[in-house]
């Protein structure tokens, strides 16, 4: 069985090549129906088990992004839960961040222990607003979960229809997003019987922010944006998760082609391993089609729990690496 065991060249890595697309599908799997790619439990999965150490781990996370996220994309817009107002700001929001954000990091921050303390501090803000949100409505409403078929915010209101005072009115129940409206001011789209509002400047002020963060360090946005929009603005996640992974895709389109620019840092390449980071992405396209696939039939309680999770495994990880220097 030799013949299995693959050594990467760029990487170092020698494993069984099948082993990274299943690890891939198993994590987007799940991670895709919150709107998260699982390129960060990848990252650590690459560098503790294969013992890939080297800059071109983050890059090569791009790669999995790139080939993963367009499937689960497809399945959002085929199923009708793509907010395509929501979409836009995010994407235009985010890719001048990532640019700003890569300059940042190499003119600014050759060592951002403190911005990092800042981004796990923020990140664990998010996940005990999810946290505190969910124990709420479990307390509220006496039941463990949502089902896909009660009110999509998740929160006590009876009426199927969550007014804004928007030119959008009694949007038709279903889980497909009805109707939509972008201005300046704001978006708004219906949902499963709802309208949902959300401020123009407010959301791509978020995007523009993550995507500097996702520049600066590395990071696919939808780690970050999915939990906020969910959090702080309430919307809910089935009308979020495609918006994010597309906003995840266009930003690790830029980080792959600003690692592969990048010259070499004291002998050591930044550029991609193309192969593993290929394979990776096998796994990741046909575990986010699934999860995509499948994310209707899920409880958002459950998946707001998933997100909180991300969450706080990601702050975690970001204040543990500021006091460990």
């Amino acid at each position: 069985m030799d013949f299995l065991y693959v050594e990467f060249p760029v990487s170092g890595v020698h494993t069984w090549i099948f082993l990274p697309p299943l690890v891939a599908f198993a994590v987007s799997f799940f991670s895709s129906m919150g709107g998260v790619s699982g390129a960060f439990f990848l990252l650590p999965y690459q560098v503790s088990v294969l013992h890939f150490i080297t800059p071109s781990v983050s890059s090569t996370n791009f790669v999995y992004n790139i080939i993963a996220i367009p499937s689960g994309v497809y399945r959002y817009i085929r199923d009708g839960r793509m907010a395509w107002p929501l979409t836009g700001i995010i994407v235009t929001g985010t890719l001048p961040g990532v640019f700003i954000g890569y300059y940042l990091r190499i003119l600014f921050l050759p060592d951002p222990r403190i911005f990092r303390l800042f981004v796990g501090c923020v990140l664990f803000y998010i996940a005990f607003h999810l946290l505190y949100e969910i124990f709420r409505i479990r307390r509220t409403r006496g039941s463990p979960g949502k089902t896909p078929g009660e009110n999509a915010s998740g929160r006590n209101d009876t009426s199927g229809n969550r007014s804004t005072g928007g030119g959008l009115k009694n949007p038709l129940p279903g889980f497909r997003i009805a109707s939509m409206s972008f201005s300046l001011q704001k978006i708004e789209y219906g949902f499963n019987g709802e309208i949902f509002s959300i401020g123009t400047a407010g959301i791509f002020t978020v995007a523009f922010v993550v995507g500097i963060i996702g520049g600066a360090y590395g990071i696919g946005g939808g780690s970050i944006l999915a939990p906020f929009c969910v959090a702080v603005y309430g919307l809910p996640v089935y009308t979020v998760a495609g918006a994010a992974l597309l906003g995840t895709f266009v930003t690790s389109i830029a980080g792959v082609f600003f690692y592969s620019i990048m010259p070499s840092h004291s002998g050591i390449s930044t550029a991609p391993d193309w192969l593993l980071g290929a394979l990776f992405g096998v796994g990741g396209f046909l575990g986010m089609y699934c999860g995509a696939r499948l994310q209707r039939f899920v409880p958002q309680t459950l998946i707001k729990a998933m997100l909180a999770l991300i969450m706080l495994f990601l702050a975690c990880s970001y204040i543990l690496k500021f006091f460990a220097g």
